[in-house]
C-alpha cells in the first residue's frame, strides 16, 4: 500500500459519480453536499426512515438533491433499502444508467435501536445488524461487480469505497451492543475489502465519525449546536470522506476517527505478547498463568463508552 505524500490541493472530482447512502440528513447529507461542491455527480440515497428505522419518505433525499442542483450541481434521489439485494443493485444501476459510470461508494445509512443486551429483543438485534453490516456489504457487493468487470476488460479503474464505522464499534458502547457489534464488523469488512479488491483498482477505507446528528442527539450530545464554532458539526467529517473517495487517496484498508478539525488512524486487533511453556501441551493451570502474563505485558484496552 502506497502512502506517499500527495499534493495539498483539493482533489478534482469533476465527472466522478458518487453514491452516498443515508444521505438525507446528518453526516450523509454533509457528505453529499461536499462531494457535489467538489464537482462530483451524486446519487442521494435515503429510505427516509426515522431514527429507529420506522416510517419512510423520500422527501428528505429530494430536498438534498434540490440543494445540490440549486447551486449548479448534478444529483438524483434514490430510496433503496441498502440491505435489500435487488434494491441495492438497482441503485448502482441507476447511477450507471444516468451517468454511465460509478466511481465512489460512501456507505453511511443506518439507524439505532438501543437497549442493554440483557433486555434486547431478537428484532432489535437483527434490524440494526441488517441495516449497518449487511447494508454495507450488499451495496459494495454490487459496486465491486461493476468495477471488477471493468478491470477484467482491461480498463484502469480508480474506484473508492468509504465505509462508516463508529467509536462504538472500535471501543464498545454500553446500551448499544447491536450497533457496536455491527460497526465493529464494518471495520473488519473494510480491511477485508481492501485486501481483496486492490487488484481491481479499488481502495477501501472507513471513518469512525464523532459528530452531532439525529443518531447521537440525546445520547452523547445536545440536539442543538452551540453558537459559533461547532466541533461536532457533521460537515467537519466530510473533507476526509471526500478525500478518501477521490483519486487522490493513496491509502487503503484503514479506519480513521475524525471530529472537528482533527483525525487519527486506528489500529485494529494486534498480536499481543506471546507467553509459552515450550514445545509441549500446557496444563489448565499453566494456561491461566500464561493468560495473566500476556495480559499484564500488553497495553490496556480503551474503556467501553459509558462503562462505569
Amino acid at each position: 500500500m502506497s502512502q506517499s505524500s500527495a499534493s495539498s490541493s483539493a482533489p478534482d472530482l469533476d465527472g466522478r459519480v458518487v453514491i452516498v447512502t443515508g444521505a438525507a440528513r446528518g453526516l450523509g447529507r454533509a457528505h453529499a453536499l461536499a462531494f457535489a461542491a467538489a464537482g462530483a455527480r451524486v446519487v442521494v440515497n435515503d429510505l427516509g426512515v426515522e431514527r429507529d428505522g420506522t416510517g419512510g419518505t423520500s422527501d428528505a433525499a429530494r430536498e438534498v438533491v434540490a440543494e445540490i442542483t440549486a447551486t449548479g450541481g448534478e444529483a438524483i434521489a434514490n430510496a433503496a433499502d441498502v440491505a435489500d439485494w435487488d434494491q441495492a443493485a438497482a441503485m448502482v444501476d441507476q447511477a450507471l444508467q444516468t451517468w454511465g459510470r460509478l466511481d465512489t461508494l460512501v456507505c453511511n445509512a443506518g439507524f439505532l435501536r438501543d437497549r442493554m443486551l440483557a433486555q434486547m429483543s431478537e428484532d432489535e438485534w437483527d434490524s440494526v445488524v441488517r441495516v449497518h453490516l449487511k447494508g454495507h456489504f450488499v451495496c459494495a457487493r454490487h459496486a465491486i461487480a461493476h468495477w471488477r468487470e471493468r478491470a477484467k476488460a482491461g480498463e484502469q479503474v480508480e474506484a473508492r469505497v468509504v465505509n462508516t464505522s463508529s467509536g462504538a464499534g472500535l471501543m464498545g458502547s454500553i446500551g448499544q451492543g447491536n450497533y457496536a457489534a455491527a460497526k465493529a464488523g464494518i471495520a473488519l469488512l473494510t480491511i477485508q475489502q481492501a485486501a481483496e479488491w486492490g487488484r481491481y483498482g479499488v481502495r477501501v477505507n472507513a471513518v469512525a465519525p464523532d459528530a452531532r446528528t439525529r443518531m447521537t442527539a440525546g445520547i452523547f450530545y445536545d440536539a442543538e449546536a452551540p453558537p459559533g464554532w461547532d466541533p461536532k458539526d457533521p460537515a467537519n467529517v466530510s473533507p476526509l470522506v471526500v478525500w478518501l473517495g477521490s483519486p487522490a487517496c493513496d491509502i487503503t484498508g484503514r479506519v480513521f476517527e475524525v471530529t472537528g478539525g482533527q483525525l487519527n488512524v486506528c489500529d485494529g486487533w494486534q498480536h499481543g505478547p506471546v507467553e509459552s511453556v515450550g514445545e509441549r501441551r500446557m496444563s489448565v493451570a499453566e494456561a491461566g498463568e500464561l493468560a495473566r502474563r500476556s495480559v499484564a505485558a500488553a497495553p490496556p484496552p480503551a474503556p467501553v463508552y459509558g462503562a462505569g
